[in-house]
């Protein structure tokens, strides 16, 4: 398998599993400013979105969407627990949290990135995300991942979105039991190996 990615966008989430998960792919890096790859090929003759992250199968199928690819990946190695069984209340409730990360956290960070942003445009986005992690640190208490006990590809993909925080100015420093959860997440060996390989640590 091949994941393409871009360093620290959304695409690590997918990385951090497929780590996680021990199953053989080889990373490949897309810059996503001129949507090529290092040696200067065009990233849009593999995904016509020129977006990451893109995982092509050993068949050459290409499955994209972080959530999809992070689900796929979990149910290769059921018995490493990153994603509850199908049929399950369990599966649902994380299907549930994939959702409100993509919908409700990612999306509302994406325009922080863009440095013309309108000052109160800007204002806007950054009331709506630490009102979404407010209500999610709410939703950790007295638990220790997202869904329960178990950590699963919503808890990677919240480290990866929370820590944006960081680049654009969001300050979730007050949100006990969210930065509790980010800790024992940064702490698994298969993210701190993620990170190093896209040299963000």
């Amino acid at each position: 398998m091949k994941l393409y990615y871009s360093p620290g966008v959304c695409s690590l989430a997918s990385h951090i599993v497929l780590r996680e998960a021990g199953l053989p792919f080889a990373p490949v890096r897309v810059d996503l400013n001129t949507h090529t790859f290092d040696d200067g090929a065009n990233y849009y003759a593999i995904n016509q979105h020129g977006y990451v992250p893109l995982l092509e199968l050993g068949d050459g199928q290409r499955l994209t969407e972080g959530p999809a690819i992070m689900q796929y990946v979990a149910d290769r190695v059921p018995e490493k627990k990153l994603a509850p069984a199908w049929g399950t209340m369990e599966r649902y409730r994380l299907v549930e949290w994939l959702a409100f990360i993509s919908s409700e956290l990612h999306r509302n960070f994406g325009p922080l990135f863009n440095p013309a942003m309108p000052d109160d445009v800007r204002e806007y986005h950054c009331k709506r995300v630490l009102d979404r992690f407010q209500w999610v640190d709410r939703q950790l208490d007295g638990k220790t991942y997202l869904v329960g006990d178990t950590y699963t590809v919503a808890d990677a993909y919240l480290f990866v979105v929370a820590n944006w925080g960081k680049l654009v100015g969001v300050d979730l420093g007050d949100f006990k039991n969210l930065n509790a959860l980010l800790d024992r997440v940064s702490s698994r060996a298969a993210v701190e190996e993620a990170l190093k390989i896209e040299g963000l640590i």
